[in-house]
Formats: structure tokens, C-alpha cells, sequence
């Protein structure tokens, strides 16, 4: 695929790692009073002052956590971040740095190294991130992606995953479960292109599914509106496992219980749709698909008239007493145990 999208190949070898280094971050700009050094000295210098600082890291690994054949270089670079950032507000804190390193094989030229840093580059912009740091290196097993993420957050302010109380509320932004389903539609018609490399498939109709998948974003935005709503979570997580992985690792450090209602789990109408179309169960798409970079928290019931007017978020249970259990109530109104099948690393 690099090939045939690629007329000019510049070989790696040819400019070195530092030269490498130089050429692919010539672009950073530097935005954050906290970023006293960025690229260019043995290590960064960052100042915060009188701040919490959250840091967190991803690795992403070609073949494991995407397909080069459906992902293009420039989104996985934009992907690569947010993926980071989601953690980093997480903790209701937000994000100024990043650090990126890559292990890249030598089937990769310059150019395609230069789509993956415009993705970089992009999402840096639009999150307004420091680029300060990271490495190369050669690697005979593809492309490996490695991104650390810096923020800060008031002491008073930070939010874990320990702090729900029986009573709370549970809350998700966004809708839940588009992410898994834009990447069946993209292992279909890959299936389809390996029988007729010259089909040309019509995804008009799968668009935020895909972009879901391909393109996702962190939830800035919601850190932002909770601040406004003069809202300070009891706990939250980002969605990356799916729902009901979240849950459970939210539940278990807390030592709480909870009821979550099937009926009030948002979904998209492309969702629904595209469920519809593979005969798969939403609700199970949502609990267990992952990779939707929303944010799952708790508030007090007495911040429940702050944010029950807002479209872009969704009261879909509550927590209990831990001796209660984690219990999916359904539509007919049945109680289902809770289970974690979303995302394991070192599956079998």
C-alpha cells in the first residue's frame, strides 16, 4: 500500500536518526509557559509551578492495535494522540505535552514517516500540545508507535477512579459502541478488496462509524463543560476497553456496586443501523467494543440538575453498595452480572 500511494521514496538511511529527528520536527511550535526546553537537548524541561502533574503512555503496535491496509499513516499519527490525551482527562486534568517515539522497519520511506508526523502535527494544533521529545529506532517487526502524555490539574481538582459513593450517579459522554462498528465495515471490505482489488466500496452511508475508528477525539471538551457546570466528578475513566470493562475497573476501585439501564446506553442510529445489517446486539456492541475515547464518571445526585439538560451527556445508572454487585438492568427489566469482554491485551 506505501508503495503505490508514494512516487518518491527517500530512504531512512539516508538522513540518520538525528537527521531523521530534525526533518520530522521542524514543525513543532512550542505553546506552553510550562515547556521551559523542548526537542533539541538531552532531555525536556517542563515548569508547572504549584500544580498536580498526570502522565500517562500508550503503545501502539502494527498488526496488534491497527492495519496499515485500512488506516491511513496521517490518522494513525492523529490517533496515536488522542488515544493519550483521553487518559490524561481522564483525570480531569489537561494535556500540554506529548513525547513520541517510533520503531519503524525499513519497507517505510521518509514520506510515509512524514504522513504519520502531519497526523502528529494536526492533532498537537488542535489539542494545543507541545511536541518535546521521543526517539527513533529501527524495528524488523513493522511500525510500533509510542506516546507519552503530560498534563496538570489543580490538587483540588484531580479526579480517580476510587471515589464513588453508593447513590452517585453513573454518566457517559458521547454515544458508545461506533468505534467497533466502523471497524467491522473496514475488515468487510478489506475481506471484499483481497477477492476484487477493483471494487470500489460506497461507505457514504457508514461515514461516522469509519470516522469513529479511523479518526477519534478525546474528550476536552467535557473536562471544559464540568468546569463550567461547576461539576466535580467522584470518579471517572476513559472508554478505551468498552463500557462494561470501564465499569468494573471504576466499580472495583471504589469498592462500590451499580445498576446500569440497558434502555439508557446512547447509541447512534448509525450504530443501530449498522448492528441491524451484521445481526449483532447493540447493547453488546456498546458494552464490550471499545475504542470510544468517552468519558465514564460519577457525580453526586445533588449535581444531577446541572447536567441533565445537556445533549452531550447521559445519566445510564447509578452505584450501590458493593455486596450488591455490578448488574446490567435490560429492557424487560432482568438483571444481568456484569462481565468484562472488551479489549485484553495477551489474549490467547
Amino acid at each position: 500500500m506505501i508503495e503505490d500511494k508514494n512516487q518518491q521514496r527517500t530512504q531512512l538511511s539516508d538522513l540518520g536518526e538525528f537527521g531523521l529527528i530534525d526533518h520530522l520536527t521542524k514543525n513543532f511550535k512550542i505553546n506552553h509557559k510550562s515547556t521551559v526546553k523542548g526537542i533539541g537537548d538531552d532531555a525536556a524541561v517542563l515548569d508547572f509551578k504549584n500544580k498536580k502533574i498526570v502522565v500517562t503512555t500508550d503503545l501502539l503496535v502494527e498488526g496488534v492495535h491497527f492495519d496499515l491496509s485500512y488506516m491511513p499513516l496521517k490518522h494513525l499519527g492523529y490517533k496515536a494522540v488522542i488515544v493519550n490525551l483521553s487518559d490524561v482527562y481522564a483525570m480531569n486534568a489537561s494535556a500540554s505535552q506529548i513525547t513520541v517515539s517510533i520503531a519503524v522497519s525499513n519497507r517505510f520511506p521518509l514520506e510515509a514517516l512524514e504522513d504519520l508526523y502531519a497526523g502528529i502535527e494536526t492533532a498537537a494544533k488542535i489539542y494545543n500540545i507541545d511536541v518535546v521529545g521521543g526517539d527513533t529506532t529501527s524495528s524488523n517487526k513493522g511500525l510500533l508507535i509510542s506516546v507519552t502524555a503530560i498534563g496538570e490539574v489543580d490538587s483540588d481538582k484531580v479526579v480517580y477512579r476510587n471515589g464513588a459513593k453508593p447513590n452517585d450517579l453513573l454518566v457517559v459522554s458521547g454515544d458508545l459502541g461506533a468505534a467497533y462498528m466502523g471497524l467491522q465495515i473496514l475488515e468487510r471490505e478489506k475481506e471484499v478488496y483481497k477477492v476484487n482489488p477493483n471494487n470500489q466500496p460506497d461507505l457514504e452511508s457508514y461515514t461516522y462509524i469509519i470516522e469513529r475508528q479511523l479518526k477519534p477525539e478525546a474528550r476536552k471538551d467535557i473536562v471544559k463543560l464540568l468546569e463550567d457546570l461547576k461539576v466535580k466528578p467522584t470518579s471517572m475513566i476513559d472508554i478505551s476497553d468498552g463500557l462494561s470493562s470501564e465499569i468494573i475497573h471504576l466499580c472495583k476501585q471504589s469498592e462500590v456496586g451499580c445498576d446500569l439501564y440497558e434502555d439508557k446506553i446512547p447509541l447512534d442510529p448509525q450504530v443501530i443501523s449498522t448492528c441491524e445489517e451484521f445481526n449483532i446486539d447493540s447493547t453488546t456492541v456498546a458494552l464490550n467494543g471499545g475504542e470510544d475515547y468517552e468519558l465514564l464518571f460519577t457525580i453526586s445526585q445533588e449535581d444531577y440538575l446541572k447536567i441533565k439538560a445537556n445533549p452531550s451527556l447521559s445519566v445510564i445508572g447509578h452505584i450501590k453498595e458493593q455486596k450488591e454487585g455490578l448488574h446490567l438492568v435490560t429492557r424487560t427489566d432482568t438483571k444481568i452480572p456484569i462481565k468484562a469482554q472488551g479489549w485484553k491485551n495477551f489474549n490467547d
